[in-house]
């Protein structure tokens, strides 16, 4: 009764086995269950004791080497058939012994109330006198998120590997910030109101995207949020013009920098959103993010950055890997199995200007947390293309979970 899987046994309650459901109940007054348990083991071994004793006066007198031997005889059948074998197969069956004995104790219980009852005075009064409850707490059977991540993990030989990585994305959704997921302001693709209406024209039939940002030169100019299928479908008439564009923006959606991804994803189902604008405390827009961006940190990327480009990162033969250097840390980490610090920076770019604290050159190459990572590409100030070379002996997170 105490080794029982009280999580299975819940499941098996909710869906209808009377067992299950009793030994629920015994379960939740412990001291009841084990009141009549221990009431029926001391007196069993007490009876059996006083038998044997009795029998081996009446059958050799006092012999005290016999009684003594009928002690030992006697303490090795209890043992070996009514403690250690028994606790042996319960605690290998508990499942399945549960369900079956709360049809036994269920009853017993009832039965021998009253003697259960006036013992348990006794207990309470000791208890308090300790300052304990009888009773286990509300919460006491919860679990954390490092609990259920444990849980997770141990139950890896029963859920496949994506299903069990998406578990663990999952439960990392707390910890995880907008500013982790989203696009940086630099990669976000705009339309300037003020470009040429023909450049206009030809943006709109382009873009790749459901939504996109209406500025006048920059982010700092937000005008509002341009549903790209509305626009499409008039964009061929020759009447439409700038201000029928204009006419068709949405307000945009501003997301504090520090939000949490969890909070966030159900501030946007509350707020019928699908993208918004992430923003310091000064009110500068910092980058985008949207549904999409939080779906694809719980089961992973689905879609490619450019028709016909890959964003898939994995090692080559050779070991390493062609990175740009706007790539997150934290996809880093988790697609290749790195551990990049996330305290800081949060692109490889960031990462590596702080630990260099100048503008690199081209084929630098340095070591971070046991990682070499070779600067290819430098422009504009920035880390623009990086290989990464897979440090030996480095697991990627399906690897290990594989394992």
């Amino acid at each position: 009764m105490m080794a029982v899987n009280r999580y299975r046994l819940r499941h098996r309650a909710r869906e209808g086995h009377l067992g299950a459901k009793l030994a629920l109940k015994l379960l939740a007054r412990l001291d009841r269950l084990l009141g009549v348990i221990l009431l029926g083991n001391n007196l069993v071994n007490i009876a059996s004791a006083a038998l044997v004793s009795l029998i081996s006066l009446r059958l050799f007198g006092n012999d005290e080497w016999m009684l003594g031997a009928m002690t030992l005889l006697l303490t090795f059948a209890i043992l070996v058939f009514s403690e250690i074998t028994p606790k042996v197969i319960g605690a290998a069956h508990a499942d399945l012994l549960s369900e079956l004995l709360s049809f036994v104790f269920t009853p017993l219980i009832r039965l021998l109330y009253p003697v259960i009852w006036f013992i348990n005075l006794f207990v309470a009064a000791l208890l308090r006198l300790f300052r304990l409850s009888p009773h286990p707490a509300a919460n006491a059977e919860k679990l954390t998120p490092e609990e259920l991540r444990t849980l997770v993990m141990e139950s890896r030989a029963l859920i496949p590997a994506k299903h069990g990585a998406i578990l663990m994305n999952l439960l990392d959704l707390g910890k995880i910030s907008v500013e982790d997921v989203m696009t940086p302001r630099g990669s976000v693709e705009i339309l300037d109101v003020d470009s040429a209406w023909e450049d206009i024209r030809n943006r709109l039939v382009a873009s790749r995207h459901a939504h996109l940002p209406v500025c006048r030169e920059s982010l700092d100019q937000l005008l509002g949020v341009l549903p790209l299928r509305q626009a499409l479908s008039r964009v061929a008439e020759p009447e439409f013009a700038r201000n029928d564009l204009l006419a068709q923006l949405i307000p945009p959606y501003y997301i504090p920098v520090g939000t949490p991804l969890i909070a966030q994803l159900g501030f946007f189902q509350e707020n019928h959103q699908r993208m918004g604008f992430v923003v310091d405390e000064y009110g500068e827009i910092l980058g985008l993010v949207t549904t999409g961006d939080i779906v694809e940190e719980i089961v992973g990327e689905f879609a490619t950055a450019l028709p016909g480009a890959s964003r898939k990162l994995a090692w080559d033969a050779a070991g390493g890997v062609m990175v740009e250097g706007s790539q997150s840390l934290r996809d880093l980490n988790r697609k290749l199995g790195l551990d990049f610090p996330l305290d800081g920076p949060r692109t490889l770019n960031g990462l590596i200007l702080e630990r260099l604290e100048d503008i690199p050159e081209t084929r630098v190459s340095l070591k971070i947390h046991g990682v070499t990572v070779e600067v290819v590409q430098a422009r504009d100030k920035s880390v623009k293309i990086a290989r990464i070379y897979r440090p030996e002996g480095q697991k990627s997170k399906d690897e290990e979970w594989q394992a």
